[in-house]
Formats: C-alpha cells, sequence, structure tokens
C-alpha cells in the first residue's frame, strides 16, 4: 500500500480527548478511501476539539463513544454502541491511544503515579483489546483477502521509546519512570496479544509516534504532531504477517523492545 493510503471499514481510537488522539482522527478522515465506520472514543464526547471535527467532517461522521478504558463497563458500553453500527462486518482497527503521565524522577516517583499511569496506559489496552476481540475475530473471518493487515483485522498500541528498555532514550530529559514502565509493560502486552490473537488472523503491533506527550520543552517534540499523523498512518498502511508482534516507529523503523 503505497500513497493511496490506509484502507479500512471501521475504526475504533481510544484518547480522543486531545492532542495525538485528535491528530490521527483527523488523518484518518483525510485518508483518500476515510473509514465506513469511524469511533472516537474518549471521555468527553462534548469536547469542543472532537465536535469541531465531527462538525467539519462531511464524510464519514464520526461517532464518539464515552470510553474510559480504566472502567469496564464503560469499554462494555463502547463496544455495544460500535456492534450496533458495524454488525457482522466487525471492527477491522482497533488503535489503543489513551496514555497518561505524570512527571517524576526516581527520587520523586511513588505508588500513587505507579498505579495511576499504569492503570490507564497497560491495563486500559489490556481491556478495551479483550472487550473487543469478538469484533476483530468477525472482522478477521468476513474479510476476504486472508493476509494479516490493518485493513482486515488489527490492534495497534500507542507506546513510546522511552518504554524501550534497550534504548533508554532521553533519561537526562526526563525519567518519569511510571510513564516508561508502564510502556515497557505495554510492549509486553503487544506480543502477548500477537502470540495469542494471531491464529485468529488479528495483527498486534506496539507504535512509538515520536509525539512525546507532554513535549520535553515547549515546542521541543522531536516530530510535529502532523508529521507524526502522516508517518503512523503509512506504517499503519504496511504493516502485514511478519510484523505481528513487533515495535515500530513513526518512521517506519523498527525499534528493539
Amino acid at each position: 500500500a503505497g500513497m493511496e493510503g490506509l484502507s479500512v471499514g471501521s475504526v475504533l481510537l481510544t484518547g480522543c480527548d486531545g492532542g495525538l488522539g485528535l491528530g490521527l482522527l483527523k488523518g484518518l478522515l483525510e485518508q483518500p478511501s476515510p473509514p465506513r465506520h469511524i469511533f472516537a472514543a474518549c471521555l468527553d464526547p462534548q469536547g469542543k476539539h472532537l465536535a469541531r471535527i465531527v462538525a467539519t467532517s462531511l464524510s464519514p461522521k464520526p461517532s464518539c463513544p464515552l470510553a474510559d478504558v480504566t472502567d469496564p463497563n464503560s469499554i462494555k458500553a463502547a463496544v455495544r454502541k460500535v456492534q450496533a453500527e458495524v454488525g457482522s462486518a466487525g471492527l477491522n482497527l482497533l488503535i489503543n491511544n489513551s496514555g497518561t503521565t505524570r512527571r517524576s524522577t526516581l527520587a520523586t516517583e511513588t505508588a500513587e503515579n505507579m498505579s495511576l499511569v499504569y492503570t490507564t496506559n497497560t491495563i486500559g489496552p489490556l481491556q478495551t483489546s479483550q472487550a473487543f476481540l469478538p469484533l476483530l475475530k468477525e472482522a478477521a473471518e468476513a474479510e476476504g483477502q486472508r493476509e494479516m493487515s490493518c485493513s482486515r483485522a488489527a490492534i495497534i498500541n500507542i507506546s513510546s521509546i522511552l518504554g524501550s528498555i534497550e534504548v533508554a532514550e532521553a533519561w537526562q530529559e526526563r525519567q518519569d519512570i511510571c510513564y516508561r514502565c508502564s510502556k515497557a509493560a505495554l510492549n509486553m502486552l503487544t506480543k502477548c496479544l500477537a502470540l495469542e490473537y494471531g491464529s485468529s488472523g488479528i495483527l498486534c503491533v506496539s507504535v512509538d509516534p515520536g509525539h512525546v506527550t507532554p513535549p520535553l520543552e515547549q515546542g521541543m517534540g522531536p516530530v510535529t504532531l502532523e508529521e507524526s499523523v502522516r508517518g503512523v498512518l503509512q506504517l499503519l498502511a504496511q504493516l502485514s504477517a511478519t510484523n505481528n508482534g513487533t515495535f515500530w516507529d513513526w518512521r517506519g523503523q523498527r525499534l528493539p523492545w
């Protein structure tokens, strides 16, 4: 898949309350052939930035289910909403983008920080993936093509190079122990999902968008939001079975765990 972009029937994107989530939503709507169904899951469906994107989108109109990834009942309600719209076609693509961080150093890190961040960044994607599995399986079986791809059925976990144990990037700039540990754990979750769901034809990959939130310094992110979104969507269009259970960045480069 080259310049024709990412072509996918249905997408659910979590964390559409700001930043990267809204950027990815806009990027998906601007694809040459945008998804027929797009679900922008968020904590505040009335959010003004989200409302603006929904209002200006001619087709498709994003549907915005309330989804708190830390609350299983909220996720179940989102699943019901998606199921009502996609029917037996299932859900092609789940992008687990909800994330949070707390600024910290080894000296200031706390159990409370660790729990809060892990609950959103690691348990959230686990619960969301578990809940949407039946719909992803339906999509994997419904598609005519047998090749693994984001167009058929996939779970994309938005991770971070800060979760790479081997690279251990930007240690001097930001220690953020809680964030690093949660993303390293999310990467292991990606591997586990790939091992378990791969046999059902569901592709599972971790992606570092390069757009670190909050930025290291004001305006000092290694990449702009637009570059990040363009790169991530280009990468998603190219992923296949050989990439199952691996870690990539927005430039399309493979990252070490």
